[in-house]
């Protein structure tokens, strides 16, 4: 986008950030993020009292009476108690859930209908939903209905009644996080997938090790993490299993990533054997039974901690110069027949049915489906990141699709405004309904090369967001136009809940405020 046009669409910005209530009005768009997929209000204001208390046939699930409680620290969180003998209209909250099985999958139903109701003397509100991640998206959008009223002191819901009826656009809705190029501690992986539950996010895509770092530990084979940055900067087996049981408290499911066979350097640390020498060390020596037994012995541990059905095996940007200018390699190749463009092929499809004989539906990046389409599993899932125009060509061939062009939903190229990540669609090009379900969502993407914890969150948001409703909210009319005042609200509303989402405006992400002012003008 050139100057010119970047800076028309800032005036655009300020513009409608000025008229917001009004517009906001005239489109009957609430501020909610993102925005939900039929509703109705009125103009009424209830009351919500402190001790507001859940009810409905799932009150005792685990993860919905985490979540209600979650939910009452952020809307409740100035510090007030219930006066002596006020009266609220609201003190309770009703949650009917239909299946009581809590198993999180891709796919799963995270519908939810929300009834706020103004009964003679008090207001009810209801939510409904097929399974308890659905009712956990219905909390949010209530939590988002509450406010703080500083004159009087209590929580309060404006327009009411409201009736919510609402669902995802696409099952699948990530955020990637590369903690190899810069090691993230737990505390702050579980800060991002809280914040990921705000804006309906439901999978941190796990990019754990890299050809920089190996930080996982794998019990099969023990020093795989001598290849971390320091002692101090790994991920034991049971800070796994926490980060993916946070996850699921909130509705997010966690889809790990070991990358083969490139972006591997990190693995010979530990174990040499699986460089071609120790002079070319990537890609992983195709050539050795070694190899394949290091990435089964991963893969059997890796499952044992994460449960969700996708695992991404990687494969971009393998160069295999190390295996033709590896003599030994080299000779293998010839012995069977092979070029290095085969060798690739033979490490990603053996590498997809050790995936495969293990449950998991195998995720590769886009490269693996230009190089040989007709032999990747049917089951795969193609996940575009390098060039425009590749989930058409996917689906085409009846495999599924990630969308997560670099142009538009990479994080890390921090000159992409916002309306940019906003305006990008996973379905651009694709008209057939039939091919257009084999497109399971996207992903924005925060490769770690230049974000650490100092500036890892003002990277991801607000920009994320604008995926997020991208991604679960009719197309048809959620615009730039509509949803900028919108965007600024979120992005207040996340700094309000503690996550240091960064100015909407600025030209550059992540760069911080350029003067005073309220956070509604940034």
């Amino acid at each position: 986008m050139g100057c010119c046009c970047y800076y028309k669409t800032l005036l655009i910005i300020v513009f409608t950030f000025f008229i917001s209530q009004s517009f906001a009005a005239k489109f009957s768009l609430p501020f909610i993020w993102p925005l939900p997929a039929k509703f109705a209000f009125g103009n009424e204001t209830l009351s919500v009292d402190p001790t507001l208390s859940l009810i409905g046939n799932s009150a005792n699930s685990p993860i919905l009476k985490a979540g209600f409680d979650r939910f009452k620290g952020i809307v409740f969180s100035n510090g007030f108690v219930r006066a002596g003998k006020a009266v609220y209209d609201v003190n309770k909250l009703n949650v009917v859930v239909q299946d009581k099985i809590e198993e999180l999958q891709l796919g799963v139903d995270e519908s939810y209908n929300l009834l706020i109701s103004k009964a003679t003397g008090s207001g009810k509100v209801i939510i409904k939903a097929n399974t308890v991640f659905g009712a956990l998206r219905g909390l949010e959008t209530f939590s988002q209905l509450c406010s703080f009223d500083y004159s009087t002191k209590t929580v309060q819901i404006y327009k009411a009644p409201w009736s919510i009826r609402d669902k995802p656009r696409f099952p699948f809705r990530g955020l990637m996080l590369d903690t190899s190029r810069h090691y993230f501690p737990v505390n702050v992986i579980k800060q991002i997938i809280e914040s990921m539950s705000y804006a309906k996010l439901n999978v941190l895509h796990w990019h754990i090790v890299d050809e920089q770092s190996f930080p996982l530990e794998v019990p099969s084979y023990p020093n795989l993490w001598q290849g971390s940055y320091s002692n101090s900067e790994r991920y034991t087996v049971e800070d796994a299993y926490e980060i993916v049981n946070f996850a699921k408290m909130r509705g997010i499911n966690i889809m790990a990533e070991i990358d083969v066979p490139g972006h591997t350097k990190s693995w010979g640390i530990g174990y040499p054997d699986v460089w071609p020498s120790p002079s070319c060390k990537s890609p992983l020596d195709v050539s050795k039974e070694s190899t394949f037994d290091v990435l089964s012995g991963i893969m059997t541990d890796m499952r044992k901690i994460f449960p969700f059905e996708l695992f991404h095996l990687g494969a971009d940007e393998v160069n295999t110069d190390c295996w033709t200018n590896t003599s030994r390699v080299n000779k293998w190749l010839q012995s069977r027949n092979m070029t290095a463009k085969d060798a690739y092929e033979y490490f990603v499809l053996k590498a997809q049915n050790m995936a495969l004989s293990k449950n998991w539906t195998p995720v590769n990046w886009e490269e693996t489906f230009n190089a040989f389409p007709e032999k990747l599993h049917p089951q795969t899932i193609v996940h575009n990141w390098w060039s425009s125009g590749v989930c058409p060509k996917v689906v085409a061939k009846g495999l599924r699709c990630i969308f997560s062009n670099q142009r538009v939903w990479y994080l890390d190229h921090v000159d992409v405004p916002w309306d940019v990540v906003y305006n990008a669609d996973p379905l651009e090009g694709i008209y057939n309904a039939s091919e257009q379900k084999l497109v399971l969502g996207g992903e924005v993407c925060m490769w770690g090369e230049e974000a650490d914890t100092s500036d890892v969150q003002q990277t991801i948001w607000p920009r994320a967001a604008a995926a997020a409703e991208r991604l679960w909210s009719p197309r048809q009319y959620t615009t730039v136009l509509t949803a900028s005042p919108r965007l600024q609200y979120f992005r207040c509303l996340l700094n309000r809940r503690g996550v240091p989402a960064a100015p909407v405006t600025n030209f550059h992400a992540r760069t911080p405020p350029t003067g005073p002012g309220s956070c509604f003008e940034q």
